[in-house]
């Protein structure tokens, strides 16, 4: 929803099934907050500590907690818990993608062997 990739405000909508894999990442860059709001369905937003443990979970859906701001450089993924699960996710531009050493080190990357295990794993995680 912006006409650019350097657009100063990144707008994009998020559609996710349950079994989609977001892996665990944070955007250090001091400007770099990031507004998710549900629009349909259910995810659960999950923040992590340096090591890896489940620090915060917070379940969201138009009838819950319908909207979060996760400030820079705090670890964080979303579990998909609803088919049909449509999101508005907000950040400051410009679109950069994500570099290796901005994903979790701790959790798998995509499309390899540990990712169904980990997954399953994020399912049901609850803060330490």
């Amino acid at each position: 929803m912006h006409e650019t990739l350097d657009a100063s405000v990144q707008r994009l909508f998020i559609a996710t099934e349950p079994g989609t894999y977001i892996r665990p990442h944070r955007h250090p860059q001091s400007h770099k907050w990031e507004f998710f709001l549900v629009l349909e369905g259910a995810i659960d937003l999950l923040i992590f500590d340096e090591a890896g443990r489940v620090q915060q979970r917070t379940a969201m859906s138009p009838s819950a907690a319908r909207a979060v701001e996760v400030r820079p450089n705090v670890w964080h993924a979303y579990v998909c818990k609803q088919s049909g699960t449509l999101a508005l996710e907000v950040k400051e531009g410009a679109y950069i993608p994500t570099p290796e050493e901005d994903f979790a080190p701790w959790s798998p990357a995509e499309n390899t062997e540990g990712v169904s295990a980990y997954l399953a794993w994020m399912r049901d995680a609850q803060p330490a």
